[in-house]
């Protein structure tokens, strides 16, 4: 009697187990991409008001800032820079920081400083994506415009669990967070 018992609850205990395990590793998995927008004071932190690109210190448009943030201390946020004056002017329009590896349209980026610009291709953007102290070309990524109607933005990078975009005006390319 007391050893069909103990079998019962074993058995329960378990079934319990076995349907909570699922749960567990769902709620890892949620914890591990729970990248959110980024704050105002998180962007001030990172991004600076004059940004490093190649041998001279562009102005940034701080009120364009967007950026995503997995709450652990690493960003990944952008701002439009003024480009007026230097000699980056038509050559790049956003600076780019990253602390988590990212790839933005197939172009792989490890932490660190990048500038972007772009140029419109049809119906598309072609964005090409430099390195920001060196101005060392890294690849091209295409931007598509976004289906329906949108809010056009300078820049708005939004939390992959939204949409996996870094949106520019009414075009956006795709990115995909990868692992440390």
């Amino acid at each position: 009697m007391i050893h069909a018992s103990i079998t019962r609850r074993t058995a329960i205990l378990s079934v319990c187990a076995a349907a909570l395990f699922p749960l567990a590793t769902t709620a890892g998995q949620a914890q591990k991409s729970a990248w959110r927008q980024a704050t105002d004071a998180e962007l001030a932190a990172l991004l600076p008001a004059r940004a490093p690109v190649e041998k001279e210190h562009i102005e940034t448009e701080m009120r364009t800032a967007s950026g995503i943030s997995d709450g652990k201390g690493h960003l990944i946020a952008g701002v439009v820079l003024i480009t007026a004056g230097y000699s980056a002017d038509g050559k790049y329009s956003h600076y780019l920081v990253v602390q988590a590896p990212i790839r933005i349209g197939g172009i792989l980026l490890a932490p660190g400083e990048y500038v972007f610009g772009w140029q419109r291709d049809g119906e598309s953007l072609s964005v090409h994506l430099h390195d920001a102290l060196t101005g060392k070309p890294l690849g091209l990524a295409q931007a598509h415009k976004i289906p329906g109607t949108s809010r056009v933005e300078s820049l708005r990078i939004w939390p992959p669990s939204e949409k996996p975009l870094i949106q520019i005006g009414r075009f956006a390319v795709p990115y995909e967070l990868q692992e440390e």
